[in-house]
């Protein structure tokens, strides 16, 4: 840590916790989001909310009839930080006196104080406990048996909410504690920064408004502020023409905030683009929370004739979606959460190739615009993944936004760009948890192995020293369990496809991003598997493609092989277009049957390919397209017994073990 930066962090608490700081914002309620759960070992407990004014907290946790823990906290287990004049992100990190029981159900309570009186969840939340409780309850699992895991989250897509169904599978095991999941890994995209509704942005700037939300200076682009922007005639769905019109900016536009449309794969409407610290931050509260949503008006902004019924037509499935935030917001609370970003919490393509980075990077307002949903990221997702992984980036954050707190609620520029450079060179976004067996989460988007002598193409998911580092860390692992947004193992036929349009210099048009996209990076990634200390059970989890599948996979050349498990389960809340993915599905299925040449030209050779057919689909089909939440349930010795996908409304499948390899 800097010189003086520590004992800024420490005045910085002591200022938060100074009664002037503690009274209630009149019409505001207390909390705003939370709490979430976000990590839980038999020494430790990480709880994320947000909340109108600074707090003082007191946590109880209970065994049956007995009380294991109740004490108001300490200075040292709250850490909170102003993002405006009436709103504050917090992490609780709660030191068990004692080791907590594990495998076993623990009913945990939460109260603030207010007119000397504590204030507890089923008062202030009571969406957040189940029927016949007062207090949600958690259970710290000695092995991972059970992991509920998926991937983009699209507020206003027509389909349901995956996270409703993860509620849902909570509430069936109850009181059976060895069957609920040992952890909820979301594995990216869980906000859509770049592809926002009318209606979503609208409740942002109310929301913004009524919290006072730090206002910042913006340099590259039409608009000065950020509340300029929330002000200005192009606000909604016409964000592209904020950009300067020079020459030097087509190219921005085109790539970054043109709103591109994707014929085969996406449709990416940046025309509400979020921008500003502020948005984005509002973005987190309106999607992890129901709460925010009682401080919105239904009225309409005033827009053009010709944008009205879009408008009308997306606050549809927007207020489908808030009806169901109450239950998603008590599953968050119920079972440990650990996130992963992906392009679409920062925005479409991140770091797609060395020409991207170059575009954006090089411009104030592109790299502002990255910088604040990254900084976002920190403060509502990364922070609490696991203790101590965001130590290093939390006490700059933090002397950004006292200044502003100090400073008429607005963001020192020069202290926010120094803050973006550092998030942009930070590469501790990846994390591991000790858990049996161990959980390796990989950062697929800052770690690019990049291609100079052609800066068009897609880089590498990941650089050699990234996977290196990946390497060192499962060597000699019975089991692991590895979290790649990007599947390993992919839909051949997508991926070919992919490969023609980047041929013919169009990556961005079909979201040309997956491991066998670049060829050093690839076959790293595969020889890993080959490394005579590899663990023999190895499990890929991922998303990002917006439909379900899963693999077995072995080495098609050796003796003894490890056993390796692709599942890939999205969306939450998304679905791929269905007649185009059930015709890419059956080319798929035509063109690398096993006795197809093309096999031969994929990188995946030297690997079996075992597909596992989603049980209920007519013969040979292969992916699942409906939203939801993928569940897979394991060994003692890490290998998958059940592979399922559970639909978001009702009903499910289980891929079974299909009888032909490709």
């Amino acid at each position: 840590m800097e010189d003086g930066l520590s004992d800024r962090l420490t005045t910085v608490t002591r200022t938060f916790n100074t009664p002037k700081r503690m009274k209630q914002n009149t019409g505001l309620p207390h909390v705003l989001a939370g709490p979430i759960l976000r990590h839980a070992q038999d020494d430790c407990l990480l709880l994320w909310l947000a909340t109108t004014c600074s707090t003082e907290w007191r946590f109880r946790l209970r065994h049956a009839d007995d009380t294991l823990f109740d004490r108001v906290l300490s200075g040292s287990e709250q850490t909170e930080l102003p993002i405006g004049r009436h709103a504050f992100v917090q992490l609780l990190s709660i030191a068990a006196d004692t080791p907590w029981p594990q495998d076993a159900l623990l009913h945990y309570d939460l109260a603030y104080r207010e007119n000397e009186r504590w204030h507890w969840i089923g008062e202030w939340a009571p969406h957040l406990c189940q029927p016949e409780q007062s207090s949600p309850h958690l259970v710290i699992q000695r092995h991972v048996t059970r992991i509920l895991h998926g991937s983009c989250r699209k507020p206003h897509h027509p389909s349901d909410d995956g996270l409703r169904r993860v509620d849902a599978e909570i509430l069936a095991c109850a009181t059976q504690p060895e069957q609920r999941p040992a952890l909820l890994m979301m594995s990216g995209d869980q906000v859509y920064v770049d592809d926002v509704s009318g209606p979503m942005l609208h409740a942002i700037h109310q929301l913004d408004a009524r919290l006072g939300l730090f206002d910042e200076l913006i340099n590259g682009a039409v608009i000065d502020s950020g509340h300029a922007l929330m002000q200005h005639e192009h606000t909604y769905y016409r964000r592209t023409q904020l950009l300067p019109r020079t020459p030097a900016n087509v190219t921005l536009l085109e790539r970054f905030f043109g709103g591109a449309r994707k014929p085969i794969f996406t449709t990416a409407n940046a025309e509400n683009h979020l921008v500003s610290l502020s948005e984005v931050l509002c973005m987190y509260l309106l999607v992890w929370s129901p709460v925010p949503w009682t401080l919105i008006e239904t009225r309409e902004p005033a827009l053009p004739e010709s944008l009205r019924k879009r408008y009308r037509r997306e606050a549809e499935n927007v207020d489908r979606f808030v009806t169901g935030l109450p239950e998603a917001a008590r599953a968050l609370c119920h079972v440990p959460c650990c996130m992963m970003f992906d392009d679409h919490d920062i925005t479409d393509d991140w770091n797609l190739s060395l020409a991207w980075e170059e575009t954006v990077y090089e411009h104030p307002f592109s790299r502002r615009i990255v910088g604040n949903a990254l900084l976002a990221y920190v403060l509502c997702q990364g922070w609490g993944n696991k203790p101590d992984c965001m130590t290093e980036l939390i006490p700059h954050c933090m002397e950004l936004l006292d200044a502003a707190a100090s400073h008429e609620g607005c963001l020192d520029s020069d202290l926010q760009d120094a803050l973006i450079d550092r998030l942009l060179a930070f590469r501790g976004w990846q994390y591991t948890l000790q858990t049996s067996p161990a959980i390796v989460v990989l950062d697929t988007r800052t770690h690019r192995w990049r291609r100079p002598d052609k800066p068009s193409r897609p880089s590498g998911l990941m650089d050699w020293e990234a996977l290196s580092d990946f390497q060192q860390q499962i060597l000699d692992h019975a089991a692991v369990i590895v979290v790649s947004p990007a599947p390993v193992f992919g839909v051949k036929l997508i991926e070919i496809v992919q490969r023609i349009f980047t041929f013919f210099g169009k990556p961005l048009l079909v979201d040309a991003e997956n491991w066998m996209a670049h060829h050093e990076a690839a076959t790293i990634m595969l020889s890993i598997f080959r490394h005579r200390r590899t663990p023999q059970n190895f499990v890929l989890l991922s998303g990002d493609v917006h439909y379900s599948f899963a693999y077995d996979v072995e080495l098609r050349y050796e003796t003894e092989s490890p056993a390796v498990w692709q599942i890939t389960s999205s969306g939450i809340k998304n679905e791929f277009p269905p007649v185009l993915i059930e015709w890419l599905d059956r080319l798929n299925r035509w063109l690398f049957a096993p006795w197809s040449p093309l096999n031969l030209l994929t990188q995946r050779r030297s690997f079996h390919i075992y597909p596992r057919l989603p049980q209920g689909r007519s013969a040979g089909e292969r992916v699942w397209n409906h939203s939801g939440i993928g569940d897979v349930r394991l060994s003692d010795d890490g290998r998958p017994l059940t592979i399922r996908q559970l639909n978001a409304a009702r009903g499910e499948t289980e891929f079974l073990p299909g009888r032909r390899k490709e």
